[in-house]
């Protein structure tokens, strides 16, 4: 099945013509600015079969996040969460950044940089 492409254009045409919102599907993408544009104009994008908010197109696909936790793993509900301490997190970060790109990482650089991010999300 083609796809239909939308633009910053189609929908201005579309918001102008009264259309007050756009069914998306697999069929149908949405530019970057047609995202944004669509969000300013107040015309809603409705996914079909996808529960949940409309990710923009810019957005980044991270498969890795819903690897993490499957469901058969996951943990009761009444459980408490465990804790891990914020210097055991830094290793696993340093760790898998180092296997990834190996020598060519600025170990320093990349301490500031965890340091960072982990301060940013309240890991301390």
């Amino acid at each position: 099945m083609p796809k239909e492409f939308y633009t910053e254009r189609d929908i201005e045409d579309l918001h102008r013509r009264g259309v007050t919102s756009l069914q998306l599907g697999d069929d149908v993408v949405l530019t970057e600015l047609a995202f944004e544009k669509a969000g300013r104009l107040g015309v809603a994008l409705v996914r079909g079969s996808q529960p949940g908010p409309v990710i923009p197109p810019a957005a980044p696909v991270r498969p890795y996040v819903s690897q993490l936790a499957s469901p058969a793993a996951a943990p009761c509900p009444n459980a408490a969460t465990p804790v891990i301490p914020a210097g055991e997190v830094a290793e696993r970060i340093r760790a898998a950044v180092q296997a990834k790109l190996g020598p060519q990482v600025d170990p320093a650089l990349l301490d500031v940089i965890i340091r960072r991010v982990l301060a940013g999300t309240g890991v301390t």
